[in-house]
C-alpha cells in the first residue's frame, strides 16, 4: 500500500451532553491537529498516490466551515456530541465524497481508503479509516 498524508488544524468551541463527559459538559475550546491519509494499492502514471496540493485543498475545504466555530451552534451538528471520534468520521465522509467525485486527481476506485486522525493533545488522538 502507498499513502500520502496532509495536515492542517482547527480551533473550535463545543460542549458535551451527558454525565459521562464530566467537566467537558461545559463550553470549552480545543485546537485539533487534523491529518488526512490517502491510501492506494498503486501509484498513478506520475508515480503518486494523489495530487498533494489537491489533497491539502480538499482538507482545508472540509475544515474551513468548522474552524473558529462553536460546533454547538452549527446546524449539521444539532443534537450531536462532537467528540474527536465523531469529527474524524465527519471529515472522512467529506473527503470520501471529494475522492469519489475525482476531485483529488485520481478516478473513482483508484484510491483504496482514507484515514483521518485528529490529535487533541500531545497524549490523545482518534482516527477513522474507511474504504472507498
Amino acid at each position: 500500500m502507498h499513502a500520502i498524508e496532509v495536515r492542517d488544524h482547527i480551533m473550535i468551541a463545543h460542549s458535551f451532553k451527558g454525565e459521562f463527559f464530566g467537566p467537558a459538559q461545559a463550553m470549552h475550546g480545543a485546537t485539533f491537529i487534523v491529518d488526512a491519509c490517502f491510501i492506494s494499492e498503486t501509484l498513478d502514471e506520475n508515480n503518486v498516490v494523489i495530487d498533494i496540493g489537491a489533497a491539502h485543498d480538499a482538507l482545508k475545504a472540509v475544515l474551513q466551515p468548522i474552524n473558529y466555530a462553536n460546533l454547538d451552534e452549527l446546524p449539521q451538528f444539532k443534537g450531536e456530541n462532537t467528540t474527536t471520534e465523531f469529527l474524524t468520521r465527519y471529515i472522512f465522509d467529506h473527503l470520501a465524497k471529494a475522492a469519489n467525485a475525482g476531485e483529488l486527481g485520481r478516478k473513482k476506485g483508484e484510491l483504496s481508503a482514507i484515514r483521518v486522525t485528529i490529535e487533541e493533545s500531545h497524549v490523545a488522538r482518534a482516527w477513522y479509516e474507511g474504504k472507498l
